[in-house]
């Protein structure tokens, strides 16, 4: 450990009898004085602030061409730069207090997942053809994915795939949303969004062929846009049907949460904490106590030598050539590091010359070495109310209450009843209804377009803490306002 330190002269002085001293300081090998930390920015120590990494284009679209097989488009830039969905991913995740929360908010979308359900039955589908449908689609990944998507950048595009005559919906994927671009709708013959672009759009990873392009179904009416391309239905525009199917059996669907003044890419409100300053509050307390605890723990000590010590040390040891004096001062220097540093060195002792001062009759040592560390002050602990503070915000910004998370540190947090967190869960879990409503629209489509929807519709149900007396830990509650599915963990109905 001690090679890591360095003796560093910090001034010099005079002691009673005029005698010239010189003070040092152990310092981390690297630092070449002591005034050289206070030179280093704020900025490379610490980060720069998140409203200047999230600069937004306040409703400017940006758009710039993309050519794929020998064919011109034009799509949107998600962020001024098109990378802000790649900065709101390693941020929110970077951050213990907002990743967890990001968690919560998915897995609270997710509830019991999506379900077909019986129209009639209220209960799960047992018709095979849909069974079949569901277990070769995996359902379960594809509507967690749209769930993150969802609670990340309140969109989500889901990918339908034809059957090869066109008459089923026989695939459902989900696409990033991190990596679709839409196109730019003035481009556009209809003056809609008609592509949406799903490739690698990181800086220096674009490659315009691996770029994949998407027909984007009507926004308002994905189903009867793509009855009208599969010529079932007649075109709203010309009264009649299209005598040749489209022969694109791929198709995306946008479900997406608006926010306002957006047209292409909806902002998150939890965006506000990019803008806000408790994000960085958060950020820079934990930089603050991990610097101040490094720092403390290395050793503290002030070293006062007389400047005629190093000389009378190399005299005394009959040393003469000027290399091994200079050789004899630093081994000497490396010695008092040794004895002030590392664990390992406990109990080490270090021999100086001393002389007697007339007048007092006091002994003044050669080598003073002086403790600068209070064995009493615990550091890293000055700001935990503070950080106390910073986590309940930035909780409150993605409306997660940190009960419910485990979020607050530090000895005074709140420890709610019961019956207060499960309220707090019951609310949380309502207020997923716009989410699963809005979510549920690619499985709408496929529903009718399969011709399933007499018989079958689709629910998310939620989980619902119960109370003791009920003898039972949960059960699920349709988010279905037409369903009277409602069941207990062992689905047995409660109605």
């Amino acid at each position: 450990m001690s090679d890591d330190y360095k003796l560093v002269k910090t001034g010099t002085g005079m002691d009673k009898q005029g005698r010239a001293t010189s003070s040092y300081r152990v310092m981390p090998c690297g630092v070449a004085d002591v005034g050289s930390g206070a030179q280093n920015s704020i900025s490379s120590e610490y980060g720069s602030d998140t409203s200047d990494i999230f600069d937004e284009d306040d409703g400017n679209v940006n758009y710039v061409p993309l050519e794929i097989s020998g064919k011109t488009y034009k799509y949107v830039q998600f962020g001024p730069d098109d990378q802000l969905p790649y900065r709101i991913r390693k941020t929110l995740i970077g951050n213990m207090i907002t990743a967890q929360c990001q968690q919560f908010n998915i897995i609270s979308c997710y509830g019991q997942g999506l379900r077909f359900v019986d129209r009639k039955e209220k209960k799960d589908i047992d018709d095979p053809e849909i069974l079949d449908f569901c277990l070769r689609n995996s359902l379960q990944e594809c509507f967690a994915e749209q769930s993150t998507d969802i609670k990340f950048f309140n969109f989500s595009v889901t990918c339908i795939i034809l059957s090869k005559d066109g008459k089923k919906i026989v695939q459902v994927r989900d696409k990033d949303a991190m990596y679709c671009r839409f196109e730019y709708a003035p481009s556009t013959n209809s003056g809609k969004i008609e592509h949406v672009f799903f490739g690698d759009f990181r800086m220096g990873h674009r490659e315009d062929d691996k770029v994949e392009v998407i027909p984007l179904l009507d926004y308002w009416d994905p189903l009867g846009d793509l009855e009208v391309r599969m010529g079932r239905r007649p075109d709203p525009r010309t009264g009649k049907k299209r005598p040749v199917p489209d022969k694109e059996r791929k198709f995306a669907i946008l479900s997406r949460i608006a926010t306002p003044g957006t047209q292409y890419y909806p902002m998150p409100y939890y965006t506000s904490v990019f803008r806000d300053s408790w994000l960085d509050i958060y950020r820079l307390i934990g930089i603050g106590k991990r610097f101040l605890i490094k720092n403390t723990s290395a050793p503290r000590v002030l070293i006062e030598v007389l400047d005629d010590y190093w000389n009378n040390l190399c005299d005394n040891e009959d040393i003469h050539d000027e290399k091994k004096r200079k050789e004899r001062v630093e081994q000497e220097k490396q010695n008092i590091i040794d004895f002030v540093t590392g664990v390992q060195n406990a109990g080490k002792a270090i021999v100086s010359g001393c002389y007697i001062e007339p007048v007092t009759g006091k002994e003044v040592s050669s080598v003073k070495i002086t403790n600068l560390n209070d064995p009493s002050k615990k550091e890293g602990g000055n700001w935990s109310d503070d950080m106390q503070e910073a986590a309940n915000v930035l909780c409150f910004a993605f409306g997660v209450h940190p009960n419910l998370v485990g979020a607050v540190p530090g000895k005074s947090q709140m420890n709610n009843s019961g019956s207060d967190k499960r309220e707090l869960f019951t609310l949380k879990q309502a207020q997923e209804k716009i989410f699963h409503d809005v979510m549920a629209k690619p499985y709408h489509v496929i529903l009718h377009y399969n011709g399933w929807s007499d018989r079958a519709t689709v629910d998310v149900p939620m989980i619902m803490l119960t109370t003791l007396d009920e003898n039972k830990d949960a059960k699920k509650v349709s988010g279905n306002a037409n369903s009277d599915n409602n069941e207990d963990e062992d689905g047995n109905n409660n109605n």
